[in-house]
């Protein structure tokens, strides 16, 4: 059989070829879309024609699409080789949708029995325990997850707050998982309710969810219906534009010191943490708070 790979510039697959994809769809396609420099921030320098902020939006519309955001290489790999065994070997009408990154990092060795996890859209990538009183849920996708692990860091060695940092390979993936739940229990109102995948993940965890992708916050927002816990996302809407990655993260909220500001923000609007907390960390990372919201600009 022929395995079909598509390899196409940032947002220009389901944005260009959108009525292909859903024809692709209709006709029981089989393959692999790729979605190369994928994410707001992370294509540098072409601005509002170029930077993806949506395609994973676009492609939860289309029923047989499987998405995914990975981060890693063993992410990757593992989505492919299940890719094939569903496709090739069960022979399921579906076809895939992976956004990649040109982007420079090291990638971490596979943590023990995580593999079920990033098929079904998250898993626990590392806990910082410190010991601290206080804890946070980091949920992070895509690039953006180095951004998260790295507030973690911060959070952990400067406030003594401890956090888990969960990998969401898959937002979308984790809402139809989320709808199949939530159908199941309320047309089975007298059995014993079931729990969503990100439901058995979190409830157990302490502390507030912190979201964020390289994506608008609708996409993060997909599972704030299946999360019984204060949830707070953040992501890139509005318009691209030309700049350093470094500089287009911390225009559009999602580096590593924004996610710490809010995170301590958050924290004490939960009643956790005194909010000096976080005043000192926007004076620390001089964040102007009157800046226009970047959707506006």
């Amino acid at each position: 059989e022929m395995i079909p790979v598509y390899t196409f510039y940032s947002m220009f697959g389901f944005q260009r070829v959108m009525d292909l994809i859903w024809a692709a769809g209709d006709s029981q396609t089989r393959g692999f879309l790729i979605g190369a420099t994928s994410g707001r921030t992370t294509l540098a320098g072409e601005g509002l024609q170029h930077q993806d902020g949506h395609s994973h939006l676009l492609a939860s519309t289309v029923p047989n699409c499987v998405s995914y955001d990975p981060t890693f290489a063993y992410e990757l790999a593992i989505i492919l080789q299940e890719g094939l065994r569903r496709m090739h070997d069960k022979q399921e009408n579906i076809f895939y949708y992976l956004t990649t990154m040109n982007e420079n990092y090291k990638h971490p060795e596979i943590p023990k029995g995580c593999e079920q996890g990033i098929l079904k859209g998250m898993y626990l990538f590392k806990e910082f325990n410190n010991k601290g009183k206080i804890k946070v849920q980091l949920l992070g996708s895509g690039t953006i997850l180095r951004e998260m692990i790295s507030a973690a860091e911060v959070l952990s060695k400067e406030f003594n707050i401890d956090s888990d940092v969960w990998s969401v390979t898959s937002f979308n993936e984790l809402r139809k998982d989320g709808m199949k739940v939530e159908r199941k229990n309320l047309l089975n109102p007298t059995e014993k309710q079931q729990k969503s995948y990100v439901e058995n993940c979190l409830s157990k965890r302490e502390g507030p969810v912190i979201a964020a992708s390289d994506y608008m916050r609708s996409f993060a927002d997909q599972i704030r219906p299946y999360i019984a816990k204060p949830f707070y996302s953040f992501g890139t809407d509005g318009y691209g534009r030309s700049d350093s990655r470094k500089n287009l993260r911390k225009f559009f909220e999602v580096d590593k010191a924004h996610i710490v500001t809010y995170t301590l923000s958050a924290l004490a609007k939960e009643q956790l943490i005194p909010s000096k907390y976080a005043e000192a960390a926007m004076k620390k990372y001089n964040i102007d708070k009157n800046k226009p919201i970047p959707s506006a600009l």
